[in-house]
């Protein structure tokens, strides 16, 4: 009967994976020779344990991956790529983050870069810090909408809390003013307190021209490429091709 209330106490405490270990040690002779801090640690290890995953998926989710399953150690090292295993190893371990650095990935359409920057993402999740993917035009959309209804400052906090913001399809077209003022906004709130990751066709040179304002311009680059390291992927054909199927 006590252990009954034990199981029952720690589950509306939602200790309810420690509880399930509790009964299936009761369960298991094996058990029964252990000395209670032994038994004990393996309880609190199963509910740490839980508890971590169910953290580490729920950061997963609130990324909004559109890679899901990508991963660093899954990049291909092919030699058109101009990949340095090194270098992404290095990042791996967010360093850069920590420091407050961005990464500029430039390539090809169907290059890699969408990919690559999601591997990235998902090697900071891992380290428990939040994470947020977005397409730019999702992103503008975002803010047009939050001026509208008045709750573009409540947006600003948000999108300054992510450890890092991964920005996909960036300047593909050019931006209105307003929206490059959106954009100069979301970057000044993050500029050295977070990290941002850019998805670009386009060098760096012709970003200018996308931004409508030469001083929004300016602004908008210069709290992103000073801070900033460059991947450029390489690639004679494109990713999606080399892993498409295989006429026979």
């Amino acid at each position: 009967m006590l252990t009954e209330a034990t199981i029952t106490k720690l589950r509306e405490m939602r200790l309810s994976v420690m509880a399930n270990a509790l009964k299936d040690q009761l369960a298991d002779s094996q058990f029964q020779n252990m000395a209670f801090e032994d038994r004990l640690g393996l309880l609190v290890d199963a509910e740490w344990n839980a508890r971590k995953n169910n953290h580490l998926q729920k950061l997963i989710r609130q990324a909004s991956f559109s890679e899901p399953g990508a991963c660093l150690e899954n990049v291909e090292y092919l030699p058109d790529r101009n990949l340095k295993r090194e270098e992404l190893l290095r990042f791996g371990t967010c360093g850069y983050i920590q420091e407050h650095h961005n990464i500029i990935l430039l390539g090809a359409t169907e290059s890699g870069k969408t990919y690559l920057a999601c591997a990235l993402g998902m090697a900071a999740v891992r380290q428990f810090l939040t994470v947020k993917y977005i397409r730019l035009p999702d992103l503008l959309v975002e803010f047009n909408i939050a001026r509208g209804n008045g709750s573009i400052r409540k947006l600003l906090a948000q999108y300054k809390k992510y450890s890092l913001l991964i920005i996909d399809e960036w300047l593909l077209y050019p931006l209105k003013e307003t929206e490059a003022r959106d954009l100069l906004e979301i970057m000044e709130v993050r500029y050295k307190r977070a990290s941002t990751i850019l998805c670009s066709q386009f060098d760096i040179p012709g970003w200018r021209e996308k931004l409508s304002d030469p001083i929004l311009a300016d602004a908008i680059c210069d709290r992103i490429v000073h801070d900033a390291y460059t991947i450029v992927i390489g690639g004679k054909e494109s990713m999606r091709k080399r892993k498409g199927l295989q006429e026979t």
